[in-house]
């Protein structure tokens, strides 16, 4: 992967590829960015993965009812 600015720099071939190696995008296989609303794919965060739902808050309040859940509010 190239990083935009590196031809700039002037380093040698191994410094080079010492900087290629440290700071390119990495790829995951954990963290907040993985775990996506299955519905809509869209959110990160404001996730609920009770139950085997994986969907986020807003997907939550468009499907509760069908799913069964009830507001006791």
């Amino acid at each position: 992967m190239k990083l935009p600015g590196i031809k700039k720099m002037s380093f040698s071939k191994t410094r080079k590829r010492k900087v290629l190696r440290n700071n390119s995008i990495k790829k995951r296989d954990y963290g907040k960015n993985l775990s996506r609303c299955t519905r809509c794919g869209g959110r990160k965060g404001g996730k609920i993965g009770r139950y085997g739902l994986n969907i986020c808050r807003r997907c939550f309040r468009e499907v509760a009812q069908d799913l069964g859940f009830t507001k006791y509010r």
